[in-house]
């Protein structure tokens, strides 16, 4: 495209809007971690709560926005993404305020007095198991207008970056925008925990929720077009569109090519290498996300509310953000300095990333060894950062194989196995949590007993799920075959 001549230097409105997409991807993250960083001080006690009823809700959920990731996409084509965006995270802030109503809602529908009166009833009577049942029953269908909402975020986001960015520029704008979950995941202990302790867990949930309202009117005012904004000038539209003649050769070339159906897509066995690594990898990074708060205050006594369970949170994350951005360099690096194919460049790369959450099985010997809560959260951290980098990869190996008509179909249908096994994960830790605690000394696993035990298990499945996973990719997947139609 050749480039014109303008009177006045470009403006850089583009980098506005991808501030807007930063700061709803953060408070859509911050949204999430409400619950995790009020269950065990607050909800838990004040619900009558156990393990199990806590991973019904977060395995709900899970499962929930997987199933409406499928649609979303789809709902934001066709509503156009300056309406599309607004509804989604109307949505999704609507839902999270409302998980503060259940107190008020629960105490009526269990004829008590009051939402102050449900932490005063005899555990273990029959008035506290339907307190117990009836909230987590409104926590679900909270968390599912919740999950609806949210799952407009990415394909929102990821559509504005493609109308503001040429493509040189669109995958730092979406790694910017992206930044804002690990972002959201950090400023979320800062924040959460002391509104929950000075104000109540309730308007913990209404004030962050109530940011993507805020959110809402900036979006309203500050976002159009490229081509009908007055903040965009002449200079910066040609910046924009100067891909235009190559993406509208691609699109006719796209249109030309056969898409695989999703019933033949499941005859190849590329297809369920990428499907079965989302199932048995995805839940990990699900599980540190809702049980790290727990696990640091019921191990160690570090409640979220606390310094040092804010600092080990953040230390966890930090870990997890500074080291996952080597995710994309690894498998570039082996193709530029190695002269390595780039599919078995990639799988190399996920190979070495598959070792870090192995540290994740040293982290409650250390933790007990030396009776400190620092080498879990550092050993959980580099594991999660691990997840990460291989999560970064993930998509690419699908993009390497199948042809771009049926990138999206394989895409939805790994994030939905990813989300079957997630609830499965949570469920089950729930479930396990909850009898061990029980059983005290009578449950051992490897020299721990009780709830330890059950941490222990669950920590030695989320360390060996990435070599597992990459060895059935390697089996079903030996040497690079792309699918062609």
């Amino acid at each position: 495209m050749k480039k014109t001549e303008f009177s006045s230097p470009m403006t850089s409105f583009r980098w506005w809007i991808c501030a807007l997409l930063f700061f709803a991807t953060t408070v859509n993250y911050m949204d999430r971690q409400v619950l995790s960083l009020t269950y065990e001080e607050f909800i838990k006690p004040e619900f009558h709560w156990n393990d199990a009823a806590y991973g019904t809700v977060t395995g709900f959920f899970s499962l929930f926005y997987a199933i409406c990731c499928l649609f979303a996409g789809k709902f934001i084509d066709w509503i156009g993404v300056r309406k599309g965006y607004v509804i989604s995270i109307i949505i999704w802030s609507l839902g999270a305020v409302l998980h503060a109503t259940t107190g008020v809602l629960t105490a009526s529908m269990t004829g008590l007095e009051s939402a102050a009166a449900l932490k005063a009833v005899e555990a273990g009577s029959n008035v506290a198991l339907a307190i117990s049942t009836t909230s987590v029953y409104l926590f679900m269908f909270w968390r599912g207008v919740l999950a609806l909402g949210e799952s407009g975020n990415f394909p929102s986001a990821i559509k504005v970056t493609a109308e503001y960015f040429p493509k040189k520029d669109r995958a730092f704008a979406t790694a910017i925008f992206n930044a804002g979950s690990s972002v959201g995941a950090l400023v979320a202990p800062l924040c959460i925990p002391p509104l929950a302790k000075h104000l109540g867990w309730e308007m913990a949930f209404i004030i962050i929720g109530a940011l993507g309202f805020i959110w809402v009117f900036f979006w309203v005012f500050m976002y159009d077009k490229p081509e009908s904004h007055p903040k965009v000038n002449a200079a910066e539209l040609e910046y924009i569109h100067q891909d235009d003649a190559e993406e509208a050769a691609e699109k006719a070339a796209l249109a030309e090519e056969k898409a695989i159906p999703l019933r033949e897509c499941l005859k190849y066995r590329q297809a369920w290498a990428a499907i079965l690594n989302k199932f048995i990898s995805d839940c990990v990074w699900w599980f540190f996300l809702f049980w790290a708060p727990s696990y640091f205050d019921t191990e160690f006594g570090a409640k979220a509310t606390t310094p040092k369970g804010k600092l080990l949170l953040i230390t966890l994350y930090a870990i997890c953000t500074v080291l996952s951005i080597f995710g994309g360099y690894v498998p570039k690096h082996f193709v530029e300095k190695k002269g390595m194919h780039p599919f078995d460049a990639r799988m190399r790369a996920m190979l070495i990333f598959a070792c870090f959450p192995l540290m994740a099985i040293l982290a409650q010997p250390m933790g007990a060894r030396f009776a400190s809560p620092w080498w879990p959260a550092i050993l959980i951290g580099l594991a999660a950062a691990g997840h990460s980098a291989w999560a970064a990869n993930t998509y690419s190996f699908i993009s390497d194989l199948f042809p771009k008509s049926t990138i999206g179909t394989l895409t939805g249908m790994c994030s939905l196995a990813g989300g079957i096994s997630t609830m499965a994960l949570q469920k089950i830790a729930g479930n396990l949590f909850t009898y061990a605690e029980g059983a005290g000394s009578a449950f051992r696993f490897l020299g721990f007993e009780g709830k330890p035990a059950g941490y222990f298990i669950i920590f030695c499945y989320c360390g060996l799920a990435y070599l597992i996973s990459w060895v059935v990719m390697k089996l079903l997947v030996p040497k690079y075959k792309p699918v062609r139609p």
